[in-house]
């Protein structure tokens, strides 16, 4: 057979570097505090692959630890936590950072009930993400905490 098969000719057509990013990462773990560790290391990964600036990772890391240990300590009494899906992380690459989701079905956010009310973690979070969303599954229950992350939310700061 003569001449060049299609698909070689179609790649000189368009040649170029294709940028790929690294696939979603979705877990589901027990809310305990050594499931954040495992949530990080997940983080860290990805950020590496997609070679993002340190300070952006060490903002991202701090704010996603952030959510995680909220869920772990105030979204569930006893046993529940021990759910193998009580803490629900999405790691999503983007193109120039990282969207972050995480996820609980327990008592959601609002005042703890063993502390006097709201502590610094979620405005901690807000100051550290370019986006940042949380909402509330039905009948006010669990909550979610999509969180944004971008070289310029840094570059400005």
């Amino acid at each position: 057979m003569r001449g060049t098969a299609p698909f070689l000719s179609n790649a000189r057509q368009n040649p170029g570097p294709t940028w790929a990013t690294p696939a979603p990462v979705r877990l589901s773990l027990p809310a305990h505090a050594r499931s954040v560790a495992v949530v990080r290391r997940a983080l860290e990964a990805i950020a590496d692959e997609l070679a993002l600036p340190r300070r952006l990772v060490e903002d991202m890391r701090l704010a996603v630890t952030e959510a995680c240990t909220n869920v772990a300590r105030h979204a569930y009494h006893g046993p529940q936590a021990d759910d193998p899906s009580a803490l629900r992380v999405e790691l999503l690459p983007e193109r120039r950072g990282m969207l972050v989701i995480v996820e609980d079905r327990g008592r959601g956010l609002g005042p703890s009930p063993d502390e006097g009310g709201p502590g610094l973690g979620l405005p901690l979070i807000a100051a550290l993400t370019s986006r940042l969303e949380i909402t509330h599954g039905p009948g006010e229950r669990g909550s979610r905490v999509a969180m944004s992350f971008a070289p310029a939310s840094i570059e400005a700061a």
